[in-house]
């Protein structure tokens, strides 16, 4: 088509980021739109005497008729016009647009009028992103928590023995046979021997281990229980039953003490003593902190500044973050070989209650990534050539068990995308340098 810069429009912007245009297609347009459709046309359809493609334009209208070209004509004229008016008014586009005319009133020689109303990225009005304040939270680890973690490991390294005197106790493991009946009456799956269980880790029927604390070894017991109404055997969900037991043997966790032998064991690089393990420890809380510390010192600043932006978000925008995040989900749950039923009964929610915590929050990252999108072109940071290369090597770094060059990279992914992704960055490495702490 030809150059488009006088087409006739009005422009008005609506709420939720939407503009609407009413878009003049002049005769002229709509001529030349015609010709574009009959070269399509002619391609398609078969004149006697003719091959494809080389009927004369009289020849091809006497047959099918001008009308038979409108669709193709208007469709090419709108798809001109809408581009042009997007890129002279400078606008980003963040979905499919909605184009309403009147076809009846499409005819030659005349022009005619089309309404597209498009969700647009917002112009987002910052408030204060710079100086905001956020306490630090503690990158210190205490004593209680290096000995909780001592204390972990030194569970890892405990030991089963034989309980050789005293009664069973909670936490102790019992060896034993059961026989469990209903009204004197055996039931499949309720008998078995030489059984390991731990006492107090609720395997059983509520009851059931409460019941075998205090027993000796070799010792035999009738243990009284109920069976849930909601358990999973339907024939025997509510019913009584009887558990004869017989308690062979009681094992118990040996926890060693922490000590320079077992420092050794552990082989750090530079650990031999006690006191070096306990400041091996320390450092790797602290390290653990100082990381999380800075996760969550990016998720305050960005909510702050979020929070202080004025802005209306297109729902496009956040249907479309919505879905992103939908399968991603479903990608997770079919790595668990679940349904997305199942699914639900674990995270203990309605589909509604889900749905709705999901477009929460694609919100809140929607308006996160325009917020920090905004503070980078409100302070001037632009991505070098050495970033934006430094970025694609990173890429390939991340793909290289697949082989990837940088050349693919660069095919594959636009220099604006990476471009933006770099910005972004520094915009976060901004908000992040320029906060002000109140402790």
């Amino acid at each position: 088509m030809n150059p488009t810069e006088d087409i006739p429009m009005l422009i008005d912007k609506l709420s939720g980021s939407k503009v609407r245009f009413e878009i003049t297609v002049t005769k002229e347009l709509f001529e030349h739109a015609l010709d574009h459709a009959f070269e399509e046309m002619n391609q398609k359809v078969e004149i006697k005497g003719f091959r494809k493609g080389h009927a004369p334009r009289t020849i091809y209208e006497a047959k099918y008729g001008i009308e038979s070209l409108y669709e193709e004509a208007v469709n090419h004229a709108i798809q001109d016009t809408y581009y042009d008016a997007i890129v002279e008014n400078d606008l980003k586009v963040v979905a499919q647009p909605k184009i309403n005319f009147d076809f009846k009133k499409v005819k030659r020689g005349e022009d005619f009028i089309y309404e597209v109303v498009v969700a647009v990225k917002p112009d987002v009005t910052l408030g204060q992103y710079k100086g905001l304040e956020i306490e630090r939270a503690s990158e210190t680890a205490t004593d209680i928590e290096i000995n909780a973690e001592i204390e972990t490991e030194l569970e890892k390294h405990a030991e089963m023995i034989l309980k050789e005197t005293g009664a069973l106790a909670d936490g102790d493991t019992a060896v034993f046979d059961f026989s469990g009946s209903v009204d004197g009456v055996k039931f499949d799956g309720g008998t078995a021997e030489n059984y390991e269980l731990k006492i107090g880790s609720g395997q059983f029927i509520p009851g059931f281990e409460a019941q075998m604390i205090g027993m000796t070894v070799e010792a035999a017991k009738d243990l009284k229980v109920t069976f849930p109404e909601t358990y999973q055997e339907k024939t025997l969900a509510g019913k009584e039953a009887v558990f004869a037991v017989k308690l062979h043997e009681i094992k118990q966790r040996l926890v060693p003490a922490l000590s320079e032998d077992l420092v050794k064991e552990l082989e750090l690089p530079g650990v031999e003593t006690i006191e070096q393990y306990r400041d091996h420890i320390k450092s790797g809380i602290e390290l653990r902190k100082r990381q999380s510390n800075e996760n969550a010192l990016v998720d305050q600043v960005v909510r702050l500044a979020t929070d202080n932006a004025t802005f209306e978000v297109p729902e496009e925008m956040v249907s479309e973050e919505a879905g992103r995040m939908q399968e991603n989900a479903e990608r997770q749950i079919k790595q668990y070989k679940l349904d997305f039923d199942t699914y639900l009964k674990y995270m203990g929610k309605t589909k509604e209650e889900y749905e709705a915590g999901l477009k929460a929050e694609a919100l809140r990252t929607v308006k996160s990534q325009l917020v920090v999108e905004a503070v980078g072109k409100a302070e001037g940071l632009l991505a070098t050539k050495e970033e934006i290369e430094a970025k694609y090597l990173e890429i390939v770094e991340q793909y290289k068990s697949q082989n990837v060059t940088i050349e693919q990279a660069k095919n594959a992914i636009p220099e604006t995308s990476v471009t933006e992704e770099v910005v972004f960055h520094k915009a976060l490495d901004f908000l992040v340098k320029n906060v002000v702490f109140k402790n």
